[in-house]
C-alpha cells in the first residue's frame, strides 16, 4: 500500500509549493504560478529536473504577447508542464503567472490554474504517488470556449544536462512500408554531435558547450523514454495509440536539447474536443535509484531490459 506524504512549503525560489513523498522519492508543485512539477528526486538528493532559477529562458521582448496586455510574457521555470500542441507563438505560450488551486485526492493532488481566457482552455493535473518510486500525472484540457477546437495534449518535462536520453526506435515489422515517423525541425542538424541515431535506440547527451538547438520526433510505439543522470533512472511511460493521428507529422514523442537543458515530451492524440469536453492524456513516471550511466550499446540494452521492459 502507497504510504504518501503531503505538506505545503514555502520556497525560497518558488514560493507556495506542495510537496509530495513516499520516502524514497518527492516532488514539488508550484502554487504560485504554473503549474509546475518543478522537483523530482530521490528525497535529499539532486533534482532530476531543470530548474530556470535565473529566468534565462524567457519569451520578454517578444511583440507577439501583446495580445495578452499588461507587459506578459512567458517563463519556461522549469520542471513539467503541460500545453496543447501543435505549437504556435503566441497561443502555446500563455502565461500562466497567476497562483494555481490545489485539492487534495488519494496519495496525491489536483492543481488547477485560472482559465485561459485568451485560448478557450482550461489546463488541470492530478499528480498521485505510486508504488516503485512511480508518479501519474494525469493531464486533463477542457474546452471552455463556445466553439470546436483541433489540439493534443502535450506533456512536456525539462532536466539538467549531465545525462543520457534513451529514445526506443519503433520495431514494428510493416513489410515493404516504412515503420517509423521522424519529424526534424528547421533548426536540427542530422549530423549533430549530440544525437546517435542507433538501430535499437537513438541516443542523445546534451551539451553544454553546443551551439544551436536541436529537436526531433518520432512515433514511439513502445511508449517509454529514459534518461540516466545522477547515477538514477528516470523514465516515463504513456500510451500511444497505433495508428492514431499526432502532431508534427504523425509523432507521439519529441527530445529538444539546448545548451543548458533537455526536454523529454510525449504528446496525446490531435482530437476535435467540442465545448465542455475534456482530451486526457497520462504518464507515468518511475524512478530508480543507484543505476550507473550506461556507456555502450549493449549497456543501453541490459539497463532498458533490466529496468524498464521487465
Amino acid at each position: 500500500m502507497v504510504q504518501s506524504e503531503y505538506e505545503e512549503i514555502s520556497h525560497e525560489r518558488w514560493g507556495k509549493c506542495v510537496r509530495l513523498s513516499n520516502g524514497a522519492v518527492d516532488l514539488l508543485a508550484t502554487l504560485d504560478f504554473g503549474p509546475r512539477i518543478i522537483r523530482f528526486g530521490a528525497v535529499g538528493g539532486e533534482n532530476e529536473f531543470f530548474e530556470d532559477t535565473g529566468d534565462v529562458l524567457n519569451q520578454n521582448g517578444n511583440n507577439a504577447f501583446d495580445v495578452y496586455g499588461g507587459g506578459k510574457y512567458w517563463h519556461i521555470y522549469g520542471g513539467h508542464r503541460l500545453w496543447a500542441g501543435p505549437e504556435a507563438m503566441p497561443r502555446s505560450y500563455y502565461p500562466d503567472h497567476a497562483p494555481v488551486q490545489h485539492t487534495r485526492i488519494e496519495n496525491g493532488i489536483r492543481l488547477t490554474p485560472p482559465p485561459q481566457a485568451w485560448t478557450g482552455l482550461q489546463m488541470e493535473l492530478d499528480v498521485v504517488m505510486g508504488e516503485n518510486n512511480s508518479v501519474t500525472v494525469t493531464h486533463k484540457i477542457t474546452n471552455i470556449g463556445a466553439w470546436e477546437v483541433e489540439f493534443a495534449p502535450w506533456a512536456l518535462t525539462v532536466l539538467k544536462h549531465g545525462g543520457l536520453e534513451v529514445v526506443p526506435q519503433p520495431k514494428k515489422d510493416t513489410g515493404l512500408l516504412g515503420n517509423r515517423v521522424l519529424a526534424l525541425w528547421p533548426y536540427t542538424k542530422m549530423s549533430d554531435s549530440r544525437v546517435v541515431w542507433g538501430d535499437d535506440f537513438i541516443t542523445v547527451r546534451p551539451d553544454s558547450s553546443a551551439e544551436g538547438a536541436f529537436k526531433f520526433g518520432i512515433n514511439n510505439e513502445r511508449g517509454f523514454a529514459a534518461y540516466f543522470n545522477h547515477g538514477n533512472l528516470f523514465f516515463k511511460r504513456f500510451s500511444p495509440i497505433d495508428g492514431g493521428m499526432y502532431p508534427d507529422g504523425g509523432v507521439s514523442f519529441e527530445t529538444y536539447t539546448t545548451d543548458v537543458m533537455l526536454e523529454m515530451e510525449t504528446l496525446g492524440e490531435l482530437q476535435k474536443v467540442q465545448p465542455r469536453e475534456t482530451a486526457v492524456h497520462t504518464e507515468v513516471w518511475e524512478l530508480i535509484l543507484n543505476v550507473p550511466q550506461p556507456e555502450t550499446d549493449g549497456e543501453i540494452n541490459a539497463a532498458i531490459k533490466k529496468y524498464i521492459e521487465k
